[in-house]
């Protein structure tokens, strides 16, 4: 049970957010709790959004997105994202059962997201505190310097969700995975 108030219903969230979780409803065919629990702040919800959308317009690919969002729930500890982001990356994105233990183990089988994903992994451990050899070796695999503001940015937005997930001990709603190590 979430320690946090989730919504039952679009219905029963803040009016500001209501037209917010419609449209979230409308893209994924449901409001997953994470988006329900979120609702309770209307700013946040909004600006979670927003970012999220932003990210989507950015140079990195979709699946990269997903390997990186794998990668850090497994370094956070956030079996509910965890969970999430394995359901998304197999159904929607078609990742593989080896792409997705590979970038839960912080890599991938693709180069250029082998690359991505090992620096986002250092970015979550190292709270941003790379060396610059692993700023270089991103660099040295393709991603320019906007690419590796994504990925920071990515890192960002997915250990937020992981700590308002893991604060708030979301309920999952996705089929479960669980998370093989702990920040």
């Amino acid at each position: 049970m979430s320690r946090l108030a989730i919504p039952a219903a679009i219905e029963l969230a803040p009016a500001a957010s209501r037209p917010l979780l419609e449209a979230v409803k409308k893209q994924f065919g449901s409001t997953p709790n994470l988006f329900r629990l979120v609702s309770n702040s209307p700013a946040a919800l909004e600006g979670y959004l927003g970012l999220s959308a932003a990210l989507g317009k950015g140079s990195l690919p979709a699946k990269t997105h997903e390997r990186i969002a794998l990668a850090v729930a497994e370094v956070n500890g956030c079996a509910y994202c965890l969970s999430a982001h394995t359901y998304i990356g197999k159904n929607l994105l078609k990742l593989d059962d080896a792409e997705i233990a590979a970038n839960r183990h912080g890599g991938s089988a693709d180069a250029t997201a082998d690359a991505a994903v090992r620096f986002a992994v250092q970015v979550a451990e190292q709270r941003g505190h790379v060396s610059d050899e692993a700023l270089q070796a991103v660099k040295a695999a393709g991603h320019d310097d906007a690419q590796i503001v994504e990925i920071v940015l990515h890192v960002a937005l997915n250990t937020w969700t992981n700590y308002v997930n893991e604060v708030a001990k979301t309920e999952i709603d996705f089929p479960a995975i669980d998370v093989r190590r702990a920040g």
